[in-house]
């Protein structure tokens, strides 16, 4: 499967603004967006004023990269958004961010959603007492998320849930101690802390 290998902290200075795509490491003085303010590459510091298209296509690139998926899957979230009842850019960050391995970022037991994802796949979480080891797959209301018992001494989940770097949005109930997660409502876009215009990204898979 493609996946992204080169240095992360490009991507938040291609795009801008923090994408805490490297946990901790993102709130400090080592963070590349502190140091270089500006695109990578040659001509990262004199590039010119954006046109429309290259406005929306930023504001994609920021969503899906946040996330850590790819073009194809993003497309398929975008098509299941298009057909949910609601607004269709709200639909959409909120299928995003009712994927399992954000869930397992949210709850604070990952410092990011790339470590979330390893977790997952190492078959580390249960959803409803059974084990499931697909990052994309959306968790649902009432259900409950779960550190498989054999896993809840692994070293960096313990290290995580006894010192979270943030608190889990409202609509997760969280115990750190049993690190367990209960899903008490679906994500409003109130809920979702991300600077993005999702107008715009429904307007350019518009056209």
């Amino acid at each position: 499967m493609a996946r992204y290998t080169e240095a992360k902290c490009r991507l938040c200075r291609r795009e801008g603004i923090k994408l805490f795509l490297k946990g901790d490491r993102c709130s400090t003085e080592k963070c590349a967006l502190e140091r270089r303010q500006y695109a990578p590459g040659q001509h990262g510091q004199s590039r010119g004023k954006k046109s429309d298209y290259g406005i929306s296509l930023r504001e994609k690139q920021k969503v899906r990269r946040t996330y850590g998926i790819l073009e194809r899957q993003f497309r398929i979230v975008f098509a299941k958004a298009v057909a949910m009842k609601g607004i269709t850019g709200a639909n959409m960050l909120q299928l995003l961010e009712r994927r399992l391995d954000n869930v397992i970022y949210r709850c604070g037991f990952a410092a990011s959603r790339a470590e979330a994802r390893q977790f997952v796949l190492h078959r580390h979480i249960l959803v409803n007492g059974r084990m499931v080891n697909i990052p994309s797959y959306t968790v649902k209301a009432g259900q409950t998320v779960t550190v498989k018992e054999t896993s809840k001494k692994h070293g960096s989940l313990s290290v995580r849930v006894e010192s979270p770097s943030k608190e889990a949005p409202g609509w997760l109930d969280v115990d750190r101690k049993e690190m367990t997660a209960k899903v008490v409502a679906l994500p409003a876009r109130e809920d979702i802390d991300l600077p993005v215009q999702e107008s715009l990204i429904v307007e350019l898979y518009s056209k």
